[in-house]
């Protein structure tokens, strides 16, 4: 079976195949978009918040708590956020990866309906939104440990990526309701926490969720050619 850092090595050099270009560049954008718009909602939201609480914006506690919440906020909305658009484009960015290195499983994977790929979006950004709130409480207490807050975030949503990456793949390939999953668990959790981790890096997280997609395309198919033969 293909170890992760192998997965990962052949993502990154695909990253200039033009069609993972291409995804990269619409993925980017239209996540860049979704949000700018959603963060200025959250400012007003916030600063609604904080009024209604009695705080203003401009005092050093509203500024405070302002800073705080944004920095949570501001990371758990950019994963949402890109890896909810990712599952509209995932499937170019495994069906490169499937053309490349495993043409005869990409031969044999079954289409994926619009209503299908939304249904599965829509669980997934559920699953997040409630998870992370979940932990959210959690997170705070932590606050004062200085970096038991990143630690908790990073755990939570390895595990949800991780899950999330894998059924980006395996759902086009899946030959009946109850098979077993395709990747262990604690691959599918250190992918998760590798893509979150990468989330968390200016700049790259841009790729993270490409580089992600490509990274369980092969622990997939390696993981099917071992079970297949």
């Amino acid at each position: 079976m293909m170890s992760l850092p192998s997965s990962f090595g052949l993502a990154l050099s695909q990253l200039g195949d033009p069609r993972i270009l291409r995804v990269l560049a619409k993925s980017v954008v239209v996540t860049l978009i979704v949000f700018v718009l959603l963060g200025i909602g959250g400012y007003y939201a916030l600063a609604a918040l904080l009024a209604s609480w009695g705080i203003s914006s401009s005092s050093a506690i509203g500024a405070l708590a302002a800073l705080l919440l944004t920095i949570i906020g501001g990371w758990l909305l950019f994963r949402l956020v890109a890896l909810a658009v990712l599952q509209f484009f995932a499937d170019e960015v495994v069906l490169a990866v499937e053309q490349r290195h495993y043409p005869e499983h990409g031969r044999t994977a079954r289409a994926i309906g619009l209503s299908e790929e939304l249904g599965h979006s829509a669980r997934a950004t559920l699953r997040a939104v409630l998870v992370n709130a979940a932990a959210l409480p959690f997170a705070l207490v932590l606050l004062a440990t200085g970096i038991g807050t990143a630690i908790l975030f990073l755990l939570v949503n390895g595990w949800l990526l991780g899950r999330e990456l894998q059924d980006m793949v395996w759902l086009r390939h899946r030959r009946h309701e109850g098979e077993t999953e395709p990747i262990p668990a604690i691959t599918r959790f250190m992918l998760g926490i590798t893509v979150a981790g990468l989330l968390a890096v200016p700049f790259v997280n841009l790729l993270a969720p490409i580089l992600g997609a490509a990274a369980a395309t092969h622990l997939v198919h390696r993981r099917k050619k071992v079970t297949d033969a």
